[in-house]
């Protein structure tokens, strides 16, 4: 396995779980150094009228990471079923059609499969009440969906607990250069040619730098690209009595996402706001016309307490992080092997998007059935959105 954040540490957990030995490569020297080190972010299903591809399968995601999250982390330090009110802002999000008060929805693909729920009727996502709009100090009527089974999760909490099954060994400071397979075994090598790693089974999962690995192979044509991404934060601690009692209980997004009352990267409790959204950049600092632009994301989820907030955004009080997604044109993920006739026992699990939370649990066991001939967790007119086999060039 090349790469230990959200991904690469979700498909170890879950062959080490069935009895596979499994060797975990990273260049970083611990946990968290890339995207999964993001301090705070949400599990929340995505909604659209017809119900489509990415709503299905972020339901199933949502679903498998907070099944994961509560075996493995702590709740209300690591992780909490908090329910995530949507402000649905320039109408974007609704609920497909499927009962009179349309509080449910139901997808119309005719393929079933027993062992998920994604294509079954659900009701992980309702029209919020006065009561939940009230409680995030927006006004009355205004438009916005309350999605009950959906929390905030510490990403990197998460990865390491991951990492931790029996059976994964990780190996830190290691950067893979290049790729090969040599007679019936993959290998990985640094830049001076020494072999890191070597198996039958190689799988990619270090998010944009996979592409470096990727493209020399033949016939490799997935097409990754970078996104980056800064969230804003800050300390309860310095927030005043008026600031505080405009807190939501419960995280809001829908305009990028606010949290509050969650650790912080020292421990502190702390406050969460963003993230921006900048393609095609390879580089990840934090910036501080970014923190202006979440200020402004804050302003527009939840005006009132984006108004109370705009001393919270001094250079004294504000801090941020930034790092690197990586994302595919259809917005969904690559898994699977690449290419199972030209490159057998390479396999992908990458472009999570900025939804790695909702979806990198999910991909791992996808992987992990995929491997063991167990039945797979999603019916198969949705594992074919999601094979890295789908961009392999005839």
């Amino acid at each position: 396995m090349i790469g230990a954040g959200l991904s690469g540490s979700a498909v170890a957990h879950s062959l080490a779980s069935r009895g596979w030995a499994v060797t975990v490569l990273d260049q970083a020297e611990g946990v968290g150094a890339g995207a999964s080190g993001l301090p705070a972010g949400l599990a929340a299903p995505h909604v659209s009228p017809d119900d489509n591809v990415l709503s299905r399968i972020t339901r199933a995601g949502v679903r498998s990471t907070l099944q994961r999250a509560d075996a493995l982390l702590q709740s209300g330090t690591d992780w909490a079923l908090t329910g995530v009110l949507e402000h649905n802002l320039a109408g974007k999000r609704r609920l497909p059609k499927s009962d009179p008060g349309n509080s449910t929805s139901t997808s119309t693909n005719t393929n079933t499969n027993t062992n998920t729920g994604a294509d079954l009727p659900h009701d992980m996502s309702t029209l919020a009440s006065a009561a939940q709009i009230a409680a995030a100090g927006l006004p009355p009527e205004t438009p916005a969906l309350w999605h009950g089974q959906a929390g905030w999760i510490r990403p990197r909490q998460l990865v390491a607990a991951q990492l931790q099954t029996p059976g994964v060994d990780v190996l830190w400071g290691q950067t893979v250069h290049a790729i090969e397979r040599r007679g019936a075994l993959w290998t990985a090598s640094n830049a001076q040619g020494q072999i890191l790693g070597e198996a039958p089974l190689l799988v990619v999962a270090s998010a944009f730098d996979s592409l470096a690995l990727l493209n020399p192979l033949p016939a490799v044509t997935v097409p990754l690209k970078p996104l980056r991404g800064q969230i804003s934060f800050g300390h309860m601690s310095a927030l005043s009595d008026p600031q505080r009692q405009l807190l939501p209980p419960f995280p809001v997004n829908g305009h990028g996402s606010f949290i509050s009352g969650v650790p912080a990267p020292d421990g502190q409790p702390g406050w969460f706001i963003g993230s921006t959204f900048e393609r095609d950049c390879t580089q990840a600092p934090v910036r501080a016309q970014d923190h202006a632009a979440n200020q402004l994301r804050l302003a527009t989820l939840l005006p009132a307490l984006g108004a109370a907030m705009h001393t919270q955004f001094a250079p004294e009080h504000v801090q941020g992080w930034a790092g690197l997604r990586c994302t595919l044109p259809d917005r969904l993920p690559a898994v699977g092997p690449i290419d199972s006739q030209r490159l057998p026992g390479l396999w992908l699990c990458a472009g999570m998007g900025a939804r790695g939370i909702s979806l990198a649990v999910l991909c791992g066991e996808l992987a992990a059935a995929w491997l063991d001939n167990e039945p797979l967790p999603l019916p198969p007119a949705l594992v074919k959105h999601l094979s890295a086999e789908r961009f392999v060039r005839t």
